[in-house]
């Protein structure tokens, strides 16, 4: 079991994140017209609207609590929160964001494999994704039981040494995760796991969500609109003056679309 716990929490994150980095490089300079979400929405609306909105608020949020939780370094917050108390707000929020997402993919997961013109038209990576998605909310489901035998916060501050010694390159890192359960390096192994797909199925369009971004400092540009100005036309002798449509051009500034 050493042997395997050091390749897969020492060598596989480094393996998960390079494929992760490259490879959307890759796929971006090479297969821009698959760069997109590949929406279902025009096959059936209903399901997609409540699976695809609670999905997303709950991945996001727990994207960037685990984020935020395991590589700020424990000195941050020491004087504000204790690790116990840390744990017992990561518990609760994570538990809410994990009800939400995972009844979000399990919409998701039903729509696509019921319906039978979205079922047609799925790849076996859009249902091998959905299904990696379901099995990673449900086992950070689990974990929330396992971590209430351990509100001291101990393996919590474990968990974010190993995070930060893996991304500064430090040694060290597998040691951390010697009294992790099953269920927690199950979590861990889908998590780096799902970076490793990710430049390979629609996950993509992430990155595209987080460039948006930059569309609110874009330059206004000056278009043409199709408005008509009505102006008043000169009054002749002995008429009153009347208005006139006329066809004018108008230009204003717009973000272009």
């Amino acid at each position: 079991m050493k042997a395997l716990d050091a390749f897969l929490f020492g060598t596989y994150p480094y393996i998960c994140l390079v494929v992760f980095f490259l490879g959307s490089l890759v796929r971006f300079d090479r297969e821009q017209y698959t760069w997109k979400s590949d929406s279902s929405q025009l096959l059936r609306a209903g399901q997609l609207r409540w699976g695809s909105n609670l999905f997303h608020v709950g991945i996001l949020f727990l994207f960037f609590g685990h984020t935020v939780g395991l590589l700020t370094p424990h000195f941050v917050y020491e004087p504000f929160v204790s690790p116990g108390s840390k744990q017992l707000m990561a518990m609760a929020s994570g538990g809410i964001a994990g009800l939400l997402g995972f009844a979000g993919v399990t919409i998701l997961l039903h729509r696509r494999l019921t319906e039978p013109r979205i079922r047609i038209n799925s790849r076996a990576a859009d249902i091998a994704l959905l299904v990696l998605l379901w099995l990673q909310f449900a086992l950070g489901l689990v974990t929330i039981h396992s971590s209430a035998q351990h509100l001291d916060g101990g393996l919590m501050m474990r968990f974010g040494e190993w995070a930060q010694r893996i991304v500064t390159f430090r040694g060290g890192a597998v040691e951390q995760l010697a009294e992790a359960g099953l269920v927690f390096k199950l979590h861990m192994f889908l998590g780096m796991t799902i970076f490793l797909v990710f430049p390979f199925t629609r996950l993509v369009h992430v990155w595209s969500g987080f460039a948006s971004v930059a569309y609110v400092w874009r330059p206004y540009q000056v278009v043409r609109t199709k408005r008509r100005i009505v102006k008043a036309q000169p009054a002749r002798a002995g008429e009153p003056a009347g208005p006139m449509a006329q066809p004018v051009p108008d230009f204003e500034p717009r973000r272009a679309a």
